[in-house]
């Protein structure tokens, strides 16, 4: 039976309960809560991109589940939520770095894509017949020097972090992060900070085939995804600076 406090207003996008909300959009919400978690860190050197890949069965494999994407040379996107949604978002977020570069023959800056694609999130509010995305992207990239890192909604909102994380560990994530970021901190110690997050947020054992990490460096500008060799090394030293403190 349905909830008596929803009577109704649940049944289209576009339409506004007494109270002013729209449910659908809150129910989108509830897709990207109950995702994997994904983490965005700005520090002084650059930005790191960390998603967690925990598969439902042994037989998965692992490197076929992609949550973390390049999407121009400078800008690179971590998402949470159904992986399908996140996929068009991605590719749409592609085409309008690559129509900007033609267009004023120039990369796009990091915030003006994410309005973009902002944009196109909340058209997808007020308009019959479709329904909002179920995924929320972490959007991080350097432009001309200067670190940018945004969270998106489905509703089309759009938020600039220094630290944030999506999915189900978010909470855990960001206790880490209100406790232990650090406005200057370095690449390697925004790393070990993003894996402790994880580690924090998720139930399973931290290893190199279920976490996946990006970055982008300030001095070059680009996107980087680290290889499983990469990232078990910074596992390990997280684990050897845990024990120490025990």
């Amino acid at each position: 039976m349905q909830p008596l406090q929803n009577a109704g207003y649940d049944r289209a996008i576009t339409v506004f309960s007494p109270d002013g909300r729209l449910f659908q959009v809150e129910y989108a919400r509830e897709a990207v809560k109950r995702g994997t978690t994904s983490i965005g860190i700005k520090c002084s050197e650059g930005i790191v991109l960390a998603v967690d890949k925990r598969t439902t069965s042994s037989l998965v494999e692992a490197t076929s589940i992609e949550k973390i994407f390049k999407i121009d040379e400078h800008i690179g996107a971590a998402t949470s939520g159904l992986v399908a949604d996140a996929r068009a978002l991605v590719e749409r977020a592609r085409v309008e770095s690559q129509v900007n570069k033609i267009t004023y023959s120039e990369p796009i800056r990091v915030d003006s894509l994410s309005k973009k694609l902002c944009d196109m999130l909340q058209m997808y509010t007020q308009n019959g017949g479709v329904r909002p995305f179920g995924s929320a992207l972490i959007i991080g990239g350097v432009y001309d020097g200067v670190c940018r890192l945004f969270e998106t909604d489905p509703s089309g909102a759009l938020i600039e972090y220094k630290a944030t994380a999506i999915g189900s560990g978010r909470s855990a994530a960001m206790d880490i992060f209100e406790e232990k970021y650090e406005n200057d901190m370095s690449l390697d110690n925004a790393i070990n900070l993003a894996l402790q997050a994880i580690n924090e947020a998720t139930e399973h054992e931290t290893t190199a085939k279920n976490v996946e990490i990006a970055v982008i460096k300030c001095d070059d500008e680009k996107y980087t995804k680290l290889s499983q060799d990469e990232v078990q090394a910074y596992i390990d030293e997280v684990i050897s600076e845990d024990e120490s403190e025990e």
